[in-house]
């Protein structure tokens, strides 16, 4: 069986509070996007997990998949698999790539070994494994709040979109962009800034780890400046970075203008 795990964006970001257990409570609308993994995964003689592409660092046996494998294991009776992995989504870059990983890991093995999990069982299962695995069981525009693990239906219709994606192969670890931030509760509700034109988005909807990434690294908010004046409707930095998203009414091509970074670009839907 062979899936392709994709990445998200992140349409404002509001940090809203640090929590008892040391995580944070969050507001944001999570929106799937089409850059993707591709994650195979077959019955075999015994488990092995590998990946290909980029460099994933780390013990194998600690990867999100071989972690997905273990915790269903230890409830389900799963036969041996190989697992691999052709990694292509950015590491570190704010796109959700490990945790999609991991939560398409357990949608496969749900349907190869005809397990007939719930879709509230799956999301509690990816819940364990990282707070934005969740968004990736039913993998559609939802708002997330709490750790950005718990969702509400949002009415936000982008399909037929253009999006580019920039990546300036910067790792920004979560710890280190939550060391930046101070939180606060917003004035305004993201799901009612959302309803507003896309040309006014530029003013209200925010992610707030803009604040202290782009003082620490310009290139990031020299890539949103260089998506607007390209045309782009609406340009962020997605998640705690450090990938830049131009929204577009139409196909723009832009790989050879960010020729030097990373870029992935196509339609949403």
């Amino acid at each position: 069986m062979v899936v392709f795990p994709n990445a998200k964006i992140n349409i404002g970001l509001n940090i809203v509070e640090k929590r008892q257990d040391g995580f944070h409570n969050i507001e944001s609308c999570f929106y799937p996007v089409g850059w993707s993994d591709a994650l195979e995964i077959l019955p075999a003689e015994s488990f092995s997990f590998q990946s290909d592409g980029i460099n994933i660092p780390g013990d194998p046996a600690t990867n999100l998949c071989t972690k997905a494998y273990d915790m269903l294991a230890a409830d389900y009776a799963l036969g041996p698999v190989s697992i691999h992995l052709l990694k292509a989504v950015p590491i570190g870059a704010g796109l959700g790539g490990g945790s999609s990983d991991a939560a398409f890991t357990i949608k496969a093995l749900n349907e190869l070994f005809g397990l007939g999990i719930s879709l509230e069982k799956q999301l509690d299962y990816a819940r364990r494994l990282g707070s934005d695995c969740a968004f990736f069981i039913e993998n559609k525009p939802l708002y997330c709040f709490k750790k950005g693990d718990r969702f509400e239906e949002i009415s936000l219709k982008l399909e037929g979109k253009w999006i580019v994606l920039v990546n300036p192969e910067l790792h920004i670890s979560t710890a280190e962009a939550y060391a930046g931030i101070r939180p606060l509760k917003s004035e305004n509700d993201l799901r009612d800034m959302l309803k507003m034109p896309m040309e006014s988005w530029k003013e209200v909807v925010k992610n707030d780890f803009e604040i202290s990434l782009f003082p620490k690294y310009p290139v990031l908010k020299e890539i949103k400046e260089r998506l607007y004046h390209e045309g782009a409707k609406y340009a962020a930095m997605s998640g705690s970075g450090s990938t830049l998203f131009g929204i577009f009414e139409e196909e723009t091509d832009l790989s050879y203008k960010f020729n030097e970074y990373k870029v992935w670009q196509g339609y949403l839907k």
